[in-house]
């Protein structure tokens, strides 16, 4: 039988209600949910793909794979983009926890991931009933052979992003060993340094123009405002979307048809990512000048939604200073104890939170 970890959010509610107590009320930037509308012409699909009596393909439309196809060859370089092997999921949440049951991982595998990283690649192996392993230096595994090795460029919660030449080094160590590479690409579109552009481990100067034994995952909640819709993809080697195809099927794990219409709307069009990444950049600004004016040293933080910030103290009497602000921010330990003299700062906040967080620090 599996064990899971306590839900890590529940520990923020103490520090929710301190800073409730703020005259002006909580600004929550602990949570990277998307605060801004969802682009009319999206909405405008879903709607007219409202009239959906039938079931859904698991499989996705043939559009729908084919815009994804088209999205990673235009935005991302990746020349061998296969529609046949993009695979329509619920979420990517949802993918990262039950990949490793949806693959056949049980007792006795191995699945790595970061030393900071999404807690959802924990709960995954855990489900499984397989073993975790946190860790940024594969090599000393030894010769070990993980089943499935997990990279997340750019990085939650840290905005790290890993270079083509790291990326190549984990796909030929992985590659050696028959392990899967799997990739949460989450953050993909939302890059702040040129120097240090993310790409995707499906291009072809990191794994050399074939996919085999590589998945790639992809949302749309952030890149463009459907966190409710529940809508990401995962592609790669073909054959390992098969597999995942097929148990799908079995267990109705199916994106709903008005859905997968929307997607199409959202992956077909470059111009609303611009627009949110505007307002992003100009959020993202205010929160590092007024952070580092009030005393924070902010590490990494080249990509994704997030600040990933601190003043050399336990990150619970950071959460604790800013909570007396009114402010919200997320522990850093829920990362990792990698993580725990730092705290992740979202910028998904409106433009009136983020002007009154800058105003409190």
């Amino acid at each position: 039988m599996f064990t899971l970890p306590d839900f890590p959010w529940d520990r923020l509610t103490p520090y929710r209600e301190r800073a409730a107590a703020h005259p002006g009320g909580v600004v929550d930037l602990s949570v990277g949910t998307p605060v801004d509308p969802t682009p009319e012409p999206i909405r405008a699909a879903l709607a007219a793909a409202a009239d959906a009596p039938g079931y859904p393909a698991t499989y996705g439309t043939p559009a729908l794979r084919e815009s994804v196809a088209g999205w990673l060859r235009r935005r991302h370089g990746v020349t061998g983009a296969d529609p046949d092997a993009v695979l329509p999921v619920i979420g990517t949440k949802e993918l990262v926890a039950w990949l490793p049951t949806l693959l056949g991982l049980g007792p006795g595998d191995q699945v790595v991931f970061p030393q900071l990283a999404y807690p959802t690649y924990d709960v995954g192996a855990r489900l499984a009933g397989a073993s975790s392993v946190a860790t940024d230096g594969l090599l000393g595994l030894g010769p070990a052979a993980p089943k499935i090795v997990w990279v997340n460029s750019p990085s939650n919660p840290t905005g790290r992003v890993l270079p083509a030449e790291h990326l190549r080094k984990v796909v030929a160590w992985a590659r050696e060993r028959g392990s899967i590479v799997v990739s949460d690409e989450c953050y993909l579109e939302f890059g702040w340094d040129p120097d240090r552009e993310p790409i995707s481990i499906l291009h072809p100067d990191v794994c050399g123009g074939s996919h085999e034994g590589l998945l790639a995952l992809n949302s749309l909640s952030k890149r463009s405002n459907l966190a409710g819709y529940r809508a990401g993809i995962v592609t790669g080697d073909l054959a390992l979307v098969r597999r995942l195809l097929e148990v799908r099927k079995h267990a109705g794990m199916i994106v709903p048809a008005p859905v997968q219409a929307a997607m199409v709307a959202a992956f077909d069009d470059d111009a609303h990512v611009a627009e949110q990444r505007e307002r992003y950049a100009r959020r993202r600004a205010a929160l590092i000048g007024a952070f580092e004016g009030h005393g924070f040293r902010i590490d990494h933080s080249e990509a994704s939604l997030y600040l990933w910030a601190t003043r050399d103290e336990p990150c619970w009497d950071t959460v604790g200073h800013l909570a007396d602000l009114g402010v919200i921010v997320g522990p850093g330990d829920f990362y990792g104890p990698a993580g725990d003299r730092h705290v992740r700062v979202a910028f998904t906040a409106t433009d009136e939170r983020v002007a009154a967080a800058v105003e409190r620090l």
